[in-house]
């Protein structure tokens, strides 16, 4: 039972199936770096919505000449070489100038600003300021919902979701708590295949898949 919860936890758990993918697609990452960035090259990277751990766990620091800034709605207390921390908004990055980064990376962030506007608000900041930029988020048509763990909820009416979020355990062995429950119903809104280009216009879409379907787009200029 508790191996099955492990695999249904968020992301962030190291046995979880999410981060499984996410190691999976780190791997391609890293290959694009390799191809873009000469060894031993300065890179300076805006991670939107990231944590310094995760940067940690994939080795980076130690292969690569590079300086991560974590923007969040809140600044994080980071005590990693090369690592720093700042609050921030995502749609507004006004106080970076132009180019102001070798790379701006975001994984499973953009879903959750609540609106189309603020959605493409987020990304026209991201390829003003990042040279280069890799930019993630869940398939809204994956048959599993990424954020609830669950077959199609995405499809189902918000009343009815929050009921089966807050009422059951069928969402990773779970019950949410109701306003945990309600503030992510508000926040999130899935992007599709055709959304993502018209976000990112011209880049190219790396495809994750699994079961032959795919899982989630990373747009990226690399």
């Amino acid at each position: 039972m508790n191996y099955i919860k492990s695999l249904l936890a968020p992301s962030d758990h190291p046995e979880s199936l999410g981060n499984k993918f996410r190691s999976r697609r780190f791997f391609v990452f890293e290959n694009l770096i390799l191809k873009n960035f000469p060894q031993g090259s300065p890179i300076r990277v805006l991670d939107v919505g990231g944590t310094a751990y995760f940067w940690k766990d994939m080795g980076f620091l130690q292969k690569y000449n590079i300086h991560i800034t974590l923007l969040n709605l809140h600044k994080e207390e980071v005590n990693v070489h090369r690592i720093s921390s700042m609050a921030g908004d995502a749609t507004d990055l006004s106080g970076f100038e132009d180019g102001s980064f070798d790379l701006v990376f975001s994984n499973s962030v953009i879903e959750h600003l609540y609106t189309w506007e603020n959605q493409k608000k987020m990304a026209k900041e991201v390829m003003r300021v990042g040279k280069k930029f890799f930019i993630q988020t869940p398939n809204k048509h994956f048959f599993i919902e990424a954020h609830y763990a669950l077959p199609f909820i995405q499809y189902i009416p918000k009343r009815s979701a929050f009921h089966l979020l807050t009422q059951t355990k069928i969402s990773r062995m779970q019950k949410w708590e109701p306003k945990d429950a309600q503030q992510y119903l508000d926040e999130i809104r899935l992007i599709s295949q055709k959304d993502m280009r018209k976000l990112f216009p011209g880049a190219k879409l790396y495809k994750e898949k699994f079961l032959g379907m795919t899982k989630s787009f990373s747009a990226h200029n690399l």
